[in-house]
């Protein structure tokens, strides 16, 4: 793509995707999913992180984040999370970046302005494990978007990638811990934790 051409969303779409890819994996590494040398420490924005040296995974990383490009550039996604199930599918864990890309910001983005902002993401991150549960032995996850508003049928392709969540929800509100937010023209991002409200039935997984 031409950068000269490039609208303000897009540009700041492309930066958002590249982060996002380099956060999932951080998150997955933090969580201990997969053993340390799954994984290989690379240096991204001036910051030591890693990348999956599984191909399979790696990929999934990659075309989950990427597949996001469109929607985040038109503004439509909400919130991408990081979930963790027990082998039941109950949620026991969520990281969530929620996003606002500024869809009436006209003026060029300053790309080492957003990269600095983002780059505090990933160092937060590094120092999450305290504020994080241990997960249960069989633990799985996945990436989940949500969107503000269903893709037009111009981005139908892009939007048949995506597929409906069948995994269960907690009953109760979630027990919410601020990690980080920013806020750059034009792109806005929190990230938080969600954990299970103490009030949840312990055993609403073998409801329904």
């Amino acid at each position: 793509m031409d950068r000269k051409n490039i609208t303000p969303q897009g540009a700041t779409a492309r930066i958002l995707v590249e982060f996002l890819e380099v956060a999932v994996t951080s998150i997955v590494f933090l969580k201990g999913v997969y053993p340390p040398e799954a994984f290989e420490r690379r240096r991204y924005m001036n910051v030591v992180v890693h990348r999956a040296r599984h191909p399979e995974l790696s990929s999934y990383i990659h075309s989950v984040t990427s597949g996001l490009l469109p929607f985040i550039q038109k503004g439509l996604v909400e919130r991408v999370a990081v979930i963790f199930y027990d082998k039941k599918q109950v949620p026991v864990e969520r990281f969530i970046f929620k996003l606002t890309v500024n869809q009436t910001y006209h003026s060029k983005v300053e790309e080492n302005d957003l990269e600095f902002a983002l780059r505090a993401f990933l160092i937060k991150l590094t120092v999450t494990k305290p504020l994080t549960k241990t997960l249960p032995t069989g633990s799985q996850w996945e990436v989940t978007a949500y969107f503000r508003a269903l893709p037009e049928e111009s981005s139908s392709n892009e939007a048949h990638l995506w597929i409906p969540t069948d995994a269960k929800q907690w009953l109760q509100p979630p027990r919410i811990t601020p990690i980080k937010s920013m806020s750059s023209e034009p792109l806005k991002v929190q990230l938080y934790l969600e954990h299970p409200s103490p009030s949840e039935p312990k055993n609403f997984e073998e409801q329904g």
